[in-house]
């Protein structure tokens, strides 16, 4: 995984080393190429959405059939995914959305660093799918967004 960081003002090291203590200890951060940081996960799975689904776990203490039983269950409040998958196919969500509901349901220990820097990511893909829009709406959501 590569991000695009919005500007130079970051301090990497200090991005890293919360990224640690938010329990991303399976990765390799690489910080060499100014203005980006790129991710290397080292976790072993059948597949990705597997991996993902076992770090959730691990970290927020939910499994995979856990967490289909809570969107079920709560199909009015649960975050609208990303990406709805059809039959066979997964639907995608932002970690942000699903961690933020977990910690507004409460009994979810979501460590606040983890959040951050979720929240983060969030603002860095919503930036670079914005960057896709023809200009003219770009600047249109950029005002609404004030």
């Amino acid at each position: 995984m590569k991000y695009q960081l919005t500007d130079g003002s970051h301090n990497l090291a200090a991005l890293v080393e919360r990224l640690g203590e938010a329990g991303c200890e399976d990765a390799l951060a690489g910080i060499g190429q100014p203005g980006w940081l790129a991710l290397e996960f080292t976790r072993e799975a059948a597949d990705a959405q597997a991996a993902v689904h076992s770090a959730l776990a691990e970290t927020v203490g939910v499994s995979r059939q856990n967490m289909r039983k809570l969107m079920l269950a709560h199909a009015g409040s649960f975050p609208a995914p990303v990406h709805e998958g059809g039959v066979g196919s997964a639907s995608i969500w932002h970690l942000a959305d699903v961690l933020a509901w977990l910690q507004a349901k409460g009994g979810y220990s979501v460590p606040a660093t983890l959040l951050e820097v979720a929240q983060a990511a969030l603002r860095i893909n919503i930036a670079k799918e914005g960057r896709r829009l023809p200009p003219a709406l770009f600047r249109e959501l950029k005002a609404l967004a004030g």
